[in-house]
């Protein structure tokens, strides 16, 4: 635990959220409104009942938008969830999101899950047998073509008759949940064959799976989004109430470093932003599915950023300025987010401290409430945020960081 401690240390130092979610929860002061929000009004009903909705979070380095999304998403129950930073995955072509979304929600869980749900419309329970379906029917004398055929029909009701899903899509999931159920019977080289199609995979040839009966094209920029609309409903029978999708450090758009793993090009960066224009035009035409993208506010301020694509600006500008804080807009400014009060701040500080202490180095002393007013006022025209102010003055860096700040 103590090498943890030492991580999360230094990656709040930097600005960076810990990696541990119980140091999350430890380290969190005045999220809970937001994200209570959150589940209240979207994941609790909204989202499972059919709807969808795409949140955008903003703030300067170190305001905690990294560290709200993993603090919200420790506190999702029931819903597949898929995160992962814009640094490491492209994102100028939705296909690429769509193959990261399905490596991460764990496709063959959600169809294990589906035959079960077959297994019981027929009568029978998964808990009475291991292995195929179709070796327990035949072990007590039960499987006829009658029941073969009552299985078939399940598949077809379940994936080939729903409209919402893709038609080779829903084939191939029926094929593999058939797979799992013993029947129809899936070869392994046909089961790898489907699932490198799914995945995108180049080695995958069409002509193989034209003779497993699909009409497949490669999945691409034209049809991902058709395609995760298939597999949010796929999670949806699974028994799950959604699909939740983060995406960090959208920034990385307009970043110079050539060190980056990841740099877009102009036309990259404007294909990412028709991209999210697209998504957000569309998004009415996905169901139970939440997004979360987050980015520094140098995305909107660099002159290559959102402001420079004014079809994506324009949809998700606040159109209404206020000093009320708005939960209901879809762009979260967390320097804006009222959580700062002198108290919060205060607690968030004594949180820091404790942290810092509990490493058995240095002692580092919250701060009282006159510093906390002096930081408060520095912040308000600063390109630092206040909780890393706080972060660093507490851990006794502040002195080391005046040059950056000024």
């Amino acid at each position: 635990m103590n090498c943890e401690l030492q991580s999360a240390i230094a990656r709040i130092k930097n600005g960076i959220a810990p990696s541990n979610v119980e140091i999350i929860r430890d380290l969190t002061v005045g999220l809970d409104p937001l994200t209570e929000f959150w589940h209240k009004h979207y994941l609790d009903e909204y989202i499972p009942s059919g709807g969808s909705r795409i949140q955008f979070l903003t703030g300067r380095k170190g305001s905690g938008k990294s560290h709200l999304i993993e603090y919200f998403l420790s506190g999702v129950k029931n819903y597949k969830i898929v995160s992962f930073s814009a640094r490491k995955v492209w994102i100028h072509d939705f296909k690429e999101i769509f193959f990261e979304v399905l490596k991460q929600c764990g496709l063959e869980d959600c169809l294990r899950r589906c035959s079960e749900k077959i297994v019981t419309n027929l009568g029978y329970s998964s808990a009475e047998f291991d292995g195929l379906f179709t070796d327990y029917l035949t072990a007590s004398g039960m499987n006829d073509p009658i029941t073969k055929r009552e299985i078939r029909l399940q598949l077809n009701k379940m994936f080939m008759h729903n409209p919402l899903m893709d038609n080779n899509f829903a084939f191939a999931c029926a094929m593999l949940t058939g797979g799992l159920l013993g029947h129809p019977l899936l070869e392994e080289p046909s089961r790898d064959a489907l699932l490198g199609w799914l995945e995108g995979r180049k080695d995958v040839k069409l002509s193989t799976l034209r003779s497993l009966g699909l009409s497949p094209t490669r999945i691409a920029k034209h049809n991902a989004r058709h395609m995760l609309r298939s597999l949010i409903e796929v999670i949806k029978m699974a028994g799950y109430d959604g699909l939740i999708i983060a995406v960090d450090d959208l920034d990385i758009l307009v970043s110079r470093d050539s060190l980056e793993e990841i740099r877009y090009t102009r036309l990259k960066r404007e294909d990412v932003f028709e991209s999210l224009r697209e998504l957000i035009d569309e998004v009415d035409t996905l169901r139970n599915v939440f997004f979360l993208f987050s980015f520094d506010k140098k995305l909107i301020d660099d002159a290559s950023g959102i402001k420079s694509y004014q079809a994506l600006w324009f949809r998700i500008q606040n159109e209404i300025q206020s000093d009320r804080f708005n939960r209901f807009s879809s762009m979260i400014d967390m320097d804006r987010l009222s959580l700062f009060d002198t108290s919060v701040a205060m607690e968030l500080s004594l949180k820091v401290a404790n942290l810092l202490n509990s490493t058995g180095q240095r002692p580092a002393q919250p701060l009282d409430e006159e510093k906390i007013r002096e930081l408060l006022e520095k912040t308000r025209f600063s390109d630092i945020s206040l909780p890393r102010r706080i972060v660093l003055t507490t851990a006794g860096l502040s002195e080391l960081k005046e040059k950056e700040w000024s």
